[in-house]
């Protein structure tokens, strides 16, 4: 795995942490163009599954992971993401499948990505 894809996820499962107690348990990351892809397995809190066990708590708990997120990222980036990308962040596109703990984030940047060791095999 490159160093970039590895401190990349490091940035992901921290502010996660910060933000929802509980960070992914493995993120397996590419990086296309100008996009860096995340797919994050084991995301929910024992409370978040306990909640979402109706159809209101699979609304709230998807609405935390998924719009709660996107907010925090339209008001700034986490710090270091742009340096250690080399390219300005636009957007983060986010959704989440409960039922199976596995989340997908499509982080958007202004210009191409160069990632010079390939793509992750997922960081633990």
């Amino acid at each position: 795995m490159s160093k970039k894809i590895h401190e990349f996820n490091d940035i992901i499962r921290k502010l996660r942490k910060e933000l929802f107690g509980k960070g992914p348990e493995r993120i397996h990351t590419v990086i296309m163009d100008n996009m860096v892809i995340s797919t994050l397995y084991g995301n929910l809190t024992p409370t978040e599954k306990f909640i979402a066990q109706t159809p209101e708590g699979k609304e709230m708990v998807h609405a935390a992971r998924t719009r709660m997120i996107q907010d925090v990222y339209d008001k700034a980036p986490p710090a270091g993401m742009e340096e250690l990308i080399g390219a300005k962040f636009v957007h983060l596109f986010s959704d989440i499948k409960l039922q199976d703990d596995i989340a997908i984030s499509v982080f958007l940047f202004d210009r191409s990505i160069e990632d010079t060791g390939g793509e992750s095999n997922g960081s633990r």
